[in-house]
């Protein structure tokens, strides 16, 4: 059964600009957490853990920005898998606030590395299948 990956935030006085509205460098770092927040929550593969040996960098993000957020607002954050390869995930998401409000979606794909013991190489390495059953119940 495949599902949604879902968090929620409420906005704060450090997200927003003068403007009043999240500043969008504010928004990758929700999209960062989310990302984390999966990992730990969901996949039982916590960053703390993950990065003594391994690592999952975004290599690409795309972001389409639909409506402002403002301060003391709730975002619905939702992630959910489109494409399951090797070494790779892309994942859709999208933030919505007053229950049918767009804020922004978008892709992320992100690649499961290896990082050598001296910390100067690092190599894509294939997901465990242990790691890509979990992976898969969240691909819609």
């Amino acid at each position: 059964m495949s599902q949604f990956y879902i968090k929620q935030e409420k906005i704060k006085f450090k997200h927003i600009d003068y403007a009043g509205i999240v500043f969008y460098p504010r928004f990758m770092e929700m999209i960062n957490d989310l990302v984390e927040d999966w990992f730990e929550e969901a996949l039982d593969r916590p960053f703390s853990r993950m990065h003594e040996t391994n690592g999952i960098p975004t290599v690409d993000l795309k972001v389409q920005f639909k409506a402002p957020a403002r301060l003391g607002e709730i975002l619905t954050k939702k992630l959910w898998v489109k494409e399951l390869r090797n070494s790779s995930i892309l994942c859709g998401f999208q933030f919505v606030k007053d229950k049918d409000t767009t804020v922004l979606e978008g892709e992320v794909t992100l690649v499961n590395v290896k990082i050598a013991e001296n910390r100067n190489e690092i190599k894509s390495e294939a997901f465990s299948e242990v790691m890509k059953d979990r992976i898969r119940m969240y691909q819609l």
